[in-house]
């Protein structure tokens, strides 16, 4: 595992290739009251970029990216994540694959589709959660937090690879992909207030 540090935004010449791993960290579970402080990124070769966010959210160069058509951004738990980058970046990160929807809709016999069990029951990785309810708006990251951040984005390209094969096995990739098309919707749906409501039912 290697992992850079910025501040931030990420470099220029910096690339990703035809998708990238992302994944944030905020202050709390709370858009509107718990800023976003830090968004790791990958491209599944074993280096995670990690761009902490001190001095406001300008970002030139990360929100190209975010919204770049492109370029697949990958996630687990979309629907937060694509939320508070809308919210403090100002970008729709569009086109999505959440690895948590993937698992749900192939995966119907467990109730876990937590990234540290499809790391573990898909890839047999190992991750460690201890640092997920850490002070992420710390003016300096230990050590243990930057592991911790890279380690939600390193597996995800090695997860939708797998996720993908079990998707066309069960005859639900199209399925997948409509939701993953709504995804950025339902980000907005939260951020204006229906993130508790089920608008579909009756």
């Amino acid at each position: 595992m290697t992992v850079t540090l910025h501040q931030d935004d990420l470099p220029p010449d910096l690339h990703f290739g035809d998708s990238v791993a992302v994944d944030c960290e905020t202050m709390g579970l709370n858009l509107h009251r718990d800023r976003l402080c830090l968004i790791q990124l990958s491209a599944g070769d074993g280096t995670a970029h990690l761009v902490q966010f001190r001095n406001g959210y300008e970002a030139p160069n990360l929100r190209r990216l975010l919204a770049d058509p492109s370029v697949v951004k990958l996630f687990h738990f979309a629907r937060f994540d694509v939320a508070a980058i809308e919210r403090y970046l100002g970008v729709t990160a569009t086109p999505v694959y959440c690895t948590k929807i993937a698992s749900k809709l192939v995966r119907t016999f467990t109730d876990r589709h937590g990234l540290k069990d499809l790391c573990g029951d898909l890839l047999g990785v190992s991750i460690s959660k201890q640092q997920q309810s850490s002070d992420w708006g710390a003016a300096e990251l230990t050590e243990e937090q930057q592991r911790y951040a890279a380690s939600d984005v390193l597996y995800l390209h090695a997860l939708r690879e797998r996720l993908d094969e079990m998707l066309e096995r069960e005859g639900r990739r199209e399925l997948a992909q409509a939701m993953f098309n709504f995804l950025p919707a339902r980000a907005r749906l939260d951020l204006a207030g229906w993130d508790e409501v089920d608008l579909f039912a009756h």
